[in-house]
């Protein structure tokens, strides 16, 4: 998956993307608190996965 997601996201690809994203977000989250570096990398992954929920009209 592309880190820098833009605009033109292609959504065909939301469902294979949001479940690679959200296990490695469920890894992270699992390992407890963390150092900042895990903390910015839990912030960029909810990020996108709201990223891509938005875009592709996705609601959970």
């Amino acid at each position: 998956m592309n880190q820098n997601l833009e605009s033109d996201y292609n959504c065909a690809s939301a469902g294979d993307d949001l479940h690679q994203l959200k296990q490695e977000l469920a890894s992270l989250r699992a390992q407890g608190a963390g150092t900042k570096e895990q903390e910015e990398t839990i912030n960029r992954l909810e990020n996108q996965i709201s990223f891509i929920m938005n875009k592709c009209g996705i609601n959970h």
